[in-house]
């Protein structure tokens, strides 16, 4: 994390959020997700913390998390059994989507803030455009705050998703804000990754989606915050 005080940040011209973990926790919809696939294949329920802190790392962790398979490198995308039942998984998914999901706590001020200054915020997610498209449209009623996203760019979007920055610099061209200008927030190291190489300013979102092995002191964000309220405070001072 940089050393510069709070103080002299630059106030940014835009927000850029990952969804999962950073604008939204959207773990609870995966609670019975993950555990229906269990029991369809004999293994007891887990813990919805368990749960929990596999959600940023997308549906094939959440497949084998589901299923007791290690979590090694690799994505299996040539397993076609395995294939199968990640397609089972995101299907029981589809059934959840937006159940219990919800803004973190302190957001809808902070996108408030947003709103107040003029200071355009989007999405820029991992997350299919299928299930992302459907999450928003099933909450537009409950969260009309939603409505105000600028732009919201997802992996079908780009050839090259995070933690490259393709998907940073599409959003930033989309709203005509140079990127530079920007700033991005994820709960992941790829987001950090992604956003340093977009050359915005990087917050490292500590309230999302930690694993007990993951030392997000070590992603090199501009910026570790704990709360979303920290955000908020950041744009009223400067």
């Amino acid at each position: 994390m940089a050393s510069f005080s709070r103080k002299n940040i630059t106030l940014p011209k835009a927000l850029l959020f990952d969804l999962d973990g950073t604008l939204m926790d959207t773990a609870p919809d995966f609670f019975p997700t993950v555990n229906t696939l269990r029991e369809e294949h004999g293994l007891p329920p887990l813990a919805d913390n368990i749960i929990r802190q596999q959600v940023s790392n997308g549906g094939r962790a959440l497949t084998r998390l589901a299923l007791d398979l290690p979590q090694v490198e690799g994505n299996l995308a040539g397993d076609e059994v395995f294939e199968a039942k990640r397609q089972r998984l995101l299907d029981l998914y589809v059934e959840h989507i937006a159940s219990k999901s919800d803004l973190f706590t302190g957001m809808i001020e902070l996108l408030e803030t947003c709103q107040q200054n003029s200071l355009p915020w989007g999405i820029v997610t991992n997350k299919p455009r299928l299930y992302t498209e459907l999450l928003l449209e099933r909450l537009a009623d409950r969260l009309p705050i939603l409505a105000h996203c600028a732009i919201v760019v997802c992996p079908d979007d780009v050839e090259r998703t995070k933690p490259h920055p393709d998907p940073l610099f599409l959003a930033a061209d989309k709203i005509n804000i140079e990127a530079k200008n920007c700033w991005y927030l994820g709960d992941h190291i790829r987001d950090i990754e992604a956003g340093r190489a977009a050359n915005m300013f990087t917050i490292a979102t500590l309230y999302g989606y930690i694993e007990p092995h993951d030392k997000p002191e070590s992603w090199q964000a501009d910026l570790m915050v704990n709360t979303v309220e920290e955000i908020t405070e950041l744009l009223n001072q400067n």
